[in-house]
């Protein structure tokens, strides 16, 4: 009975979501003016002038590199196999279409994070994300608790749970490893980590996330060289799968609305924007704009699907047919799919790597999704016993994701990102434009070098006078710790 109540809800959630995330998308490009295209350049100039320069807070650059470690993930290798089992190569049409399109959304929530974040009450950081712009922007706490319950059951101990699993099948399938041992050795790795707190989190993904986006491309890389002159056919696959131009490459029965539907879910489901889970680690950032973040943020949807997810699809599209056939090739064998189309281009030597690299996948996830949740605590109430009560339960959501099956964890926790993304999504709407406010106030800076463009709330022209101001009225424009 529950089975059936869960894969109801999240049958007619999904839909839901894919017009609201494809209507915000649209909106928020509209009401930026396609800020995604026109500032695309500033974006990666925002992002390495920010590094080391947050004054004992947490820096934009380790802020995007938190949300990195959420974004990319075992979604962008397994992921992306699904949607080209069950969608066909033109799923990953919609795939880009979502992801350009989000890119806007996710600089919205990410400036919005930052308009209503408020000062940590025990350190120089900062907290916020969508339960604060609710509660702050919209007055209504209760439809805050909402969304951070939501959001703490999903990332704090469902999707946890999930990265363990994915994990310790890995470690079993490459080495042979009895789960029991990788569940306690990565359940010791989090709390390692975890125990110090949001900033020692930022600490280990501002080297991890980069790092290992960076391997895996490179090895994406390796072998479109190698195939080069076939690349030019397998991004014409994608096109034609897309508009049903070749129906061999629509993949399923259901042709063009089989890519369309699967593309949209898994880029619905990797790059996360609108979903209201990056904010939160946006507004842990320190900066003197609350646009930078935004920036920041809407780059990360970028490398997510545009760069990580296609490397992925491009090199199963060129795997040789016994690998992947579209149309044919189940969606049984997705969670190997991409292992083997590299090994098959590489040689054996890549399985062991790649078992490496879905480990670091998988686990700076488990980081990434720990602030979160860490976040949405704060925003809950309980104080520090209250964050180390909750370290300890997702220490143990960690081991126990790792010996069990997890099939139903998995649909309950997409019903619950699925209401705390609606909710989100309403959000958005109704504030929107004050974050296009902000955006008119950092491009009417012109004479400023990007990353010294500063922001005032107090006169703005740009922003009603009603967003609280224990930030952005203080002396330093929001980068300076201000009273309560």
């Amino acid at each position: 009975m529950a089975d059936t109540i869960v894969g109801w809800l999240n049958d007619n959630l999904t839909w839901v979501l894919i017009f609201a995330l494809l209507a915000a998308g649209l909106y928020f490009t509209i009401l930026t003016k396609g800020v995604q295209f026109r500032l695309f350049g500033a974006m990666w100039k925002v992002i390495f002038k920010s590094r080391g320069n947050a004054e004992g807070g947490i820096s934009s650059f380790q802020a995007f590199c938190i949300s990195l470690a959420s974004r990319v993930g075992t979604g962008n290798i397994v992921g992306v196999a699904i949607a080209l089992t069950l969608g066909g190569p033109g799923a990953i049409f919609w795939m880009w279409l979502m992801a350009l399109l989000g890119m806007a959304t996710a600089f919205t929530e990410a400036t919005l994070a930052q308009l209503y974040k408020i000062p940590h009450p025990e350190d120089k950081t900062f907290i916020g994300g969508p339960a604060y712009y609710i509660q702050r922007g919209l007055k209504s706490r209760p439809v805050g608790i909402v969304f951070a319950a939501c959001l703490i059951f999903t990332f704090g101990f469902a999707f946890q749970m999930v990265q363990s699993n994915t994990i310790s099948g890995v470690v079993e399938g490459t080495w042979g490893i009895d789960p029991l041992w990788t569940a306690l050795g990565v359940a010791a790795l989090t709390a390692a980590v975890i125990f110090g707190g949001i900033k020692s989190v930022a600490r280990v993904t501002e080297i991890m996330a980069p790092g290992m986006a960076l391997v895996y491309v490179l090895l994406a890389l390796a072998v479109l060289v190698l195939r080069a002159p076939e690349v030019p056919g397998a991004i014409g696959e994608i096109f034609a799968g897309a508009f049903g131009l070749n129906e061999a490459l629509a993949g399923t029965a259901g042709g063009v609305i089989a890519a369309m539907l699967n593309g949209v879910k898994r880029g619905m489901f990797s790059n996360e924007a609108g979903m209201g889970s990056a904010p939160n680690a946006a507004a842990t950032a320190t900066t003197r704009h609350p646009v930078n973040q935004g920036l920041i943020q809407s780059a990360g949807v970028f490398v997510d699907t545009i760069l990580v997810c296609t490397a992925t699809a491009v090199m199963i599209i060129l795997a040789a047919p016994e690998i992947y056939t579209p149309g044919v090739t189940e969606s049984s064998v997705a969670a190997t799919l991409t292992q083997s189309a590299l090994a098959s281009e590489l040689g054996a030597w890549v399985t062991p790597v790649m078992a490496l690299l879905i480990f670091v996948f998988a686990y700076s996830s488990v980081l990434g999704n720990y602030t979160y949740a860490e976040v949405n605590q704060d925003f809950i109430g309980g104080g520090r016993v209250g964050n180390i009560l909750l370290r300890c339960l997702i220490v143990v959501a960690v081991f126990w994701g790792g010996i069990q099956e997890l099939a139903f964890v998995w649909s309950v926790a997409d019903v619950a990102m699925s209401v705390m993304a609606v909710i989100n999504l309403g959000a958005l709407f109704l504030l929107g434009k004050r974050a296009a406010g902000a955006l008119r106030d950092f491009e009417s800076q012109k004479g400023v070098a990007l990353e010294d463009r500063s922001f005032d709330l107090a006169g703005n022209p740009y922003l009603p006078d009603d967003i609280p101001g224990e930030v952005w009225h203080s002396e330093h424009s929001g980068t300076a710790k201000a009273e309560v």
